[in-house]
C-alpha cells in the first residue's frame, strides 16, 4: 500500500508536534511520506523533525534563520527555504493531506494555498475560517478537496452532525473549559500575569491560544468558525462551560435528540479523526472512564467577566470583515499582554475599541477577492488596535 503524502504547516507548534507524534505511533515513515515541514522560528526543532521524517523540503518563516537551518541540515539532502512566500509554496507541495497549524494571521495565505491545491485540509488555524471561512471552504470544494476541522469542538460537531439531517439541526453547543480564571472575581483579573494566563488547567497549548482560553476569546472565535463550517446562524450557536473538558460539543436536532462526542482532553484525538476520515485510525489513545471521573458539570458563561464572547457574537452578527477585525484586534492585544504592555482586562477593551473604530472608519479591507479583503481588514484592525494600546500606555 502506498504511503500517504503529508505536509505539516507549523510543525513545531503544539498541534504540529502532536500531528507528527500521532503519525509516529500509527506507522511512521512506512505509512507516511512527509513532503514538507514549516516552522516560524524554532529552527532547532524543525531541523530535528526534518532529520527524523526526511521531507523533501524544510521551510523556516524567519529568513534570518535560514543559514542556521542550512547548517543543521547540511549533507541530509533535504532542501531548505525561508520566508513567508516559501511557507505558502510549501502548502502546495503536492500532498494529499495538509495540516494547517500556523497560529495567527500568518497562517491565512498558506491555508488558502493548500485549499486551492485540492488537498484534504486539516484546519487548526482559526483565523482562516474566522476571516473568510465560506470562501475558503468553497475554494477547497471546487479544487476537489475538503476542509476537516481539527479544533476539538468543531471536530466533535463534524463527527455527530449528520449531513442528511442538516436542516433538522436546531442548535450547536460549543463546550468551554472556562480557562484558569473561571471562578476568579473580576476585580482580581486586573492583576493577572502572562504566566498565570498561559497555565491552562486541562490542555497543553501555545501561549497565544492559552491566553485566548483565559479570556474566552477562543470560544468567541469558535462560534464564528462553527457558523461558517456548518452553515448555522448566530442564534443557533451557544456556549456552555464544562470544566472537565470531556464533552467536546453537542448537536441538537428538531426531534429533541442531542448527540455529543466525548473523550479525554487530548488533541491527538481530533487530529486522528482528520487524518483518517471517513475511517477511524487505531492508535494508543487515552481511554475515557466515566466511572473514574464520577460527574460532569455545566454552567452558563459569564459575559460580564468574559466580554470577548459578546464581542465575537456581535462581530458575527455584523458579518463582512467584522470577524477579521475582531481576530486581528485580539491577536494584537494578546501580543501586547504577553509583552507586559497592557493588562489582562485591557485585551477585551482594546478589541471593543477597535471594532467600534473599524466600523466608523469603514475598515473594509478593499481588495479583489475574499482573501485580499480579509488581509486588508486585518492590517487596518492591527493598526487601530496598536493605536489603542499606545493611547492606553501613554495614559498609564
Amino acid at each position: 500500500m502506498s504511503r500517504r503524502r503529508i505536509t505539516v504547516l507549523g510543525s513545531t507548534g503544539s498541534i504540529g508536534v502532536s500531528t507528527l507524534d500521532l503519525m509516529s505511533q500509527t506507522g511512521g515513515a512506512e505509512a507516511y511520506q512527509v513532503d514538507a515541514l514549516t516552522a516560524g522560528s524554532n529552527v532547532a526543532l524543525l531541523a530535528e523533525q526534518a532529520l527524523a521524517w526526511r521531507p523533501a523540503l524544510a521551510v523556516i518563516a524567519d529568513a534570518a534563520l535560514k543559514p542556521e537551518l542550512d547548517t543543521r541540515l547540511a549533507g541530509s539532502g533535504i532542501a531548505t527555504a525561508a520566508g513567508d512566500d516559501a511557507v505558502e509554496a510549501a502548502a502546495t507541495a503536492g500532498s494529499e493531506w495538509v495540516m494547517a497549524a500556523i497560529v495567527g494571521a500568518a497562517g491565512l495565505r498558506p491555508a488558502w494555498a493548500a485549499a486551492r491545491s485540492g488537498a484534504t485540509l486539516a484546519l487548526a488555524n482559526k483565523e482562516s475560517l474566522v476571516c473568510c471561512g465560506p470562501a475558503l471552504i468553497e475554494t477547497a470544494r471546487q479544487a476537489g478537496g475538503q476542509v476537516i476541522p481539527v479544533d476539538s469542538e468543531h471536530s466533535a460537531i463534524f463527527q455527530v452532525l449528520e449531513p442528511h439531517n442538516h436542516d433538522a439541526v436546531t442548535r450547536l453547543t460549543l463546550t468551554a473549559s472556562g480557562g484558569p480564571f473561571r471562578t476568579l472575581p473580576l476585580a482580581a483579573m486586573k492583576a493577572v500575569t502572562p504566566e498565570q494566563a498561559v497555565a491552562h488547567p486541562n490542555w497543553s497549548m501555545g501561549a497565544k491560544i492559552s491566553v485566548d482560553s483565559a479570556t474566552m476569546a477562543n470560544k468567541g472565535l469558535e462560534m464564528i468558525e462553527a457558523a461558517y463550517l456548518f452553515g448555522m446562524g448566530e442564534a443557533q450557536i451557544e456556549v456552555l462551560v464544562h470544566p472537565q473538558s470531556i464533552i467536546h460539543s453537542m448537536v441538537e436536532y428538531a426531534d429533541g435528540s442531542t448527540l455529543a462526542q466525548l473523550g479525554p482532553p487530548d488533541m491527538r484525538t481530533p487530529i486522528a479523526c482528520a487524518l483518517a476520515w471517513p475511517h477511524r485510525l487505531p492508535w494508543p489513545a487515552p481511554r475515557l472512564s466515566l466511572a473514574e471521573i464520577g460527574s460532569l458539570t455545566f454552567e452558563a458563561p459569564d459575559e460580564v467577566r468574559f466580554p470577548l464572547l459578546r464581542l465575537a457574537r456581535e462581530a458575527l452578527k455584523l458579518g463582512g470583515t467584522a470577524p477579521a477585525v475582531f481576530n486581528a484586534a485580539n491577536e494584537t492585544a494578546v501580543r501586547a499582554f504577553l509583552d507586559r504592555r497592557i493588562g489582562f482586562l485591557d485585551i477585551a477593551t482594546t478589541v471593543s475599541e477597535t471594532l467600534d473604530q473599524a466600523i466608523g472608519a469603514d475598515v473594509t479591507g478593499a481588495g479583489e477577492g475574499p482573501l485580499e479583503q480579509a488581509l486588508g481588514a486585518d492590517r487596518g484592525a492591527r493598526r487601530l488596535a496598536s493605536e489603542a494600546i499606545g493611547r492606553r500606555a501613554r495614559a498609564a
